[in-house]
């Protein structure tokens, strides 16, 4: 049997996030799809899987109100601790916004994208967001425009929304049946009244369905995004994905439940679970029949800066903003030019790669049948591995088989030693570590220390600090080929078994 694993070369150094292949929208995935749909994309990083590792985005916070309640949802509007959406640290006015988002652009010469989130609902607060929108379109026109929304409003907005040249919507989308509605959204205010159970569930489900044939009609990109809440809606997503692409969705996304206790949503309050690992990508999986998947959504706060899987605010608060001399122009012009530089270097990694995909390892093995396996993978960008096992905040998981090697999503953990005191409680941390990298086979990072390499063994996990500054797709390859050359990756043997025997 010939083993082919085939990837795709690293993404630009100190670029973040995972690496260039099988994260949602992938360049394969995309090739499909006619040139000008594909221009839309290519320096989007939520719906372009490769373009998030090189192109940074930002959110600003100028919608408080809600015309909906979830049972999934407590908005904070003066929260710097808590990373989900509808938290912010401040509330702006449009001006303030406008000010900031040229600030950033300014400094963050990676930023492409602009879009509104909340902490409410966008299109619930029509005036504060369009104002934001049309002074930017105005002053800072090399930036995307996008929105996220609820979609209860939309309909009437769709309109509005194409006067500001939006080309990329979200839609929060968690059923299409009212039944299971009704067990998600207490009330939707609807009418200048509030209507609850089913009707509102009824109503909420018409008025996006309404608004995303609209867009797609309007050639505007949708993306939905679908939460995934285990015994309520689980089981019903997968009629999601089929409803929404048959009704035009570019891409979709589900996310895993976000239900603390401490947040003080209903679900968190009542001891509602999240997802495992496991069954959110056996969820995602099963959807991915019928729409193209995001794989690579971090859940960002409504006010989050910088790229995917990391958040740069603490640097654009308003009072440091308002210290700030911007020249927008000579700003914008440094800006075109690095970008034409990651254009030069995505160009060059497709041809050094032969269009993106290289064979990874060929061998001969004399074995009947191989199993997929999952790795975990610590970078701090740029698509190689570069991370120190006990600097990493999060784990790129990737799953290899015979075929391929596809990103399948990522594990934020504890730092196992940030330094100084709070190495004390690194034996604590590290066992909370290896519980979030559960079901993966090895660990691959730059360096890796004695204690956490003991522990990670015993736990059924082989550390592995051999690929160091390797692209990430081809060490996941090349330690998956040595698995299968030994054994270690038998269909019939699991890694439980093959440890019972030793």
């Amino acid at each position: 049997m010939e083993l082919t694993v085939i990837g795709q070369t690293a993404g630009e150094a100190g670029a973040s996030g995972c690496s260039s292949s099988g994260c949602g929208g992938s360049s394969d995935q995309l090739s499909h799809l006619p040139e000008h749909i594909r221009a839309k994309v290519h320096n989007h990083p939520c719906y372009s899987e490769e373009a998030h590792h090189h192109y940074a985005r930002m959110h600003v916070a100028v919608a408080p109100a809600c015309n909906i309640q979830c049972h999934y949802c407590n908005r904070k509007y003066d929260c710097a601790n808590e990373s989900r959406p509808g938290v912010v640290s401040e509330l702006l006015t449009p001006d303030q916004a406008v000010k900031k988002v040229m600030a950033v652009a300014a400094n963050i010469p990676q930023m492409t994208v602009l879009g509104i989130a909340g902490p409410g609902d966008p299109l619930a607060n029509p005036e504060r967001t369009f104002e934001t929108f049309r002074q930017l379109t105005e002053k800072a026109p090399d930036i995307k425009l996008c929105v996220s929304t609820n979609g209860l409003s939309l309909p009437e907005q769709v309109e509005e929304l194409c006067k500001h040249n939006i080309d990329h919507v979200t839609i929060t989308i968690n059923c299409v049946d009212p039944d299971v509605g009704a067990k998600i959204y207490p009330w939707i205010f609807w009418n200048n009244r509030r209507v609850k159970g089913r009707k509102a569930a009824e109503i909420l489900i018409k008025q996006q369905q309404k608004g995303l044939k609209m867009l797609t009609e309007r050639g505007i990109l949708v993306k939905v995004n679908s939460v995934m809440i285990p015994g309520v809606n689980d089981a019903h997503l997968e009629e999601v994905s089929k409803v929404v692409k048959a009704n035009g969705a570019f891409l979709h996304n589900v996310m895993p439940l976000i239900a603390e206790a401490e947040h003080g949503t209903f679900f968190g309050v009542m001891g509602q679970r999240g997802p495992t690992h496991t069954e959110l990508q056996a969820l995602q999986d099963k959807c991915a029949g019928d729409m193209n998947m995001m794989r690579h959504c971090r859940q960002c706060r409504a006010d989050a800066v910088g790229m995917l899987g990391e958040d740069r605010g603490d640097e654009f608060t308003m009072d440091k903003v308002e210290t700030m001399e911007i020249d927008y122009a000579a700003a914008m012009q440094r800006r075109a030019e690095y970008h034409a530089t990651i254009e030069a270097n995505r160009e060059a990694q497709k041809s050094q790669s032969g269009q993106s995909f290289v064979s990874l390892a060929s061998i001969k093995v004399n074995r009947k049948e191989t199993r997929p396996v999952l790795m975990a993978v610590a970078t701090s960008g740029g698509g190689v591995i570069n991370q120190h096992f006990g600097h990493a905040k999060e784990f790129l998981v990737y799953e290899a088989s015979m075929t391929d090697v596809r990103f399948i999503g990522h594990r934020k953990v504890d730092l196992y030693c940030s330094g100084g005191d709070s190495c004390g409680d690194a034996e604590t941390t590290l066992q909370k570590i290896i519980r979030a990298l559960e079901g993966c086979e090895a660990v691959l990072c730059s360096k890796i220390g004695y204690e956490p390499w003991e522990q990670l063994e015993s736990a059924g996990i082989q550390p592995n600090g051999e690929h160091a500054l390797e692209p990430i797709e081809e060490a996941v390859a090349a330690v998956y080929a040595e698995m299968v050359e030994n054994g270690l990756a038998d269909k019939t043997e699991t890694p439980a078994q093959l440890q019972a025997g030793a």
